[in-house]
C-alpha cells in the first residue's frame, strides 16, 4: 500500500504558536526591540511584530510586553541562544490571556 502524503496549504491558515523574541545590541546598532512571532502547526511564520524596549535582554522585554501588551503573557522560562553571527538573543512561548 502507497501512503500519499497530502501536501501543504499553499498559505497559513493556522496561528499554532507564538512566541516573543528578544536581543542583545551586540554590534551596538542602537536598537533594542522584542519582537512576536505567530507561526502555524507547519511552523511557517504567519506574522510578527516588533516595539522597541529600553534595554536588551529578558527582565526589559518583560516588562515592555506589560507596559505594551497587558493582556500578552510569556508561558515559558527564557532560552537563551547565540545566533550564527554571534548575538545573544533569547525565545519564550506566549500567549493571549
Amino acid at each position: 500500500m502507497v501512503t500519499v502524503e497530502k501536501p501543504i496549504p499553499p498559505r497559513p491558515v493556522t496561528h499554532h504558536r507564538m512566541f516573543l523574541t528578544c536581543y542583545e545590541d551586540t554590534f551596538n546598532y542602537g536598537w533594542h526591540h522584542v519582537d512576536l512571532f505567530v507561526h502555524d502547526e507547519h511552523g511557517r511564520e504567519v506574522n510578527w511584530v516588533h516595539w522597541t524596549v529600553e534595554a536588551d535582554g529578558p527582565e526589559y522585554a518583560d516588562e515592555s510586553v506589560r507596559l505594551e501588551e497587558p493582556e500578552l503573557r510569556r508561558t515559558t522560562p527564557w532560552e537563551h541562544h547565540v545566533s550564527a553571527f554571534g548575538m545573544n538573543y533569547w525565545v519564550a512561548e506566549a500567549a493571549w490571556d
